[in-house]
Formats: structure tokens, sequence, C-alpha cells
């Protein structure tokens, strides 16, 4: 061995001189960012737009559309959780979408409301929700460390 050998590094021994930190609060108990607010905005606006499309293509086209308008409805609310990386991304335009399918059950006065059937009420409002849910409750997304584009290594 030679005389000039580095010293081990210890798990009892800090790095550093700096006191240890408790870690900040995260997810919904963080403090908001105020450049993602317009987003989660422009969320929810997409949100109702979609849930006005999905009621009346799901009325007028039964099976098909039914399945088209659910289909449009989980890929803004994964777009939305994937482009802010937190689960207020897919919840937003799940309440833009809630707010508008709702309003849109209220009817006119005259007794007649945009939805075509029930059946198709039922599952146009359970399958939006459950798939609201499922991407606001997924788990992380898999993001590489090293920036190759590459996962597993």
């Amino acid at each position: 061995m030679s005389s000039r050998q580095r010293p081990r590094a210890s798990s009892e021994a800090p790095r550093t001189n700096a006191p240890p930190r408790s870690p900040g609060p995260t997810g919904l108990a963080a403090p908001p960012n105020p450049a993602r607010i317009p987003v989660y905005v422009a969320l929810a606006v997409l949100g109702a737009v979609v849930g006005l499309a999905g009621t009346l293509v799901q009325a007028a086209l039964f099976p098909g559309g039914l399945l088209l308008a659910l289909a449009a409805s989980a890929g803004l609310f994964h777009a939305g959780r994937v482009l802010t990386g937190t689960q207020l991304g897919a919840l937003a335009p799940a309440v833009g979408w809630f707010i508008a399918v709702v309003l849109l059950l209220g009817g006119r006065p005259e007794g007649d409301y945009v939805f075509g059937q029930e059946l198709g009420l039922a599952l146009f409002m359970l399958g939006g929700m459950a798939v609201a849910v499922m991407c606001a409750t997924m788990s992380r997304l898999p993001y590489p460390a090293n920036g190759t584009g590459r996962t597993g290594r």
C-alpha cells in the first residue's frame, strides 16, 4: 500500500458542514407554482370542451360515440398528467369535464336534455369519472435519470 491512501468515507461523518434540512412539502401540500396556474386553467377549459363534445358525440352515435368520448377524455386527463407531472394536471381537466357534463344534465324548461338515453348517460358519467381517478392516482411517470432515454440501466 502506498503512503498516500485516501481515507474511506464513512457514513457517520457528514460530507459538508451544512446542517440537515427537513424536506419541504410535496404533492398537493406544496405551494402552487405560479407559472403552472395558466396551464391548469387552460386544461380545465379543455376539459369542459371535451365534456361538451363527448356529450354530443355519445348521444348521437351510441356505442361507438361513447367509446370515442371516453377515449378523448382519457387522452386529455393523461396528457394533463404528463404535461405537468403532477396529479393536479389530471384533476384540472377532470373538474372542467365534470362541471360541463353536470351543467348539461340540467336540461331545458321544456323537459328535453342533451343526453340521448339513460344507459349512455350512466356509462359516460361513470366511465369519465373512473378514467379521471385512474389518471390522477397512477404512479409517477418513469423518467430516466441519466437523460439517455433508456430505462432500466
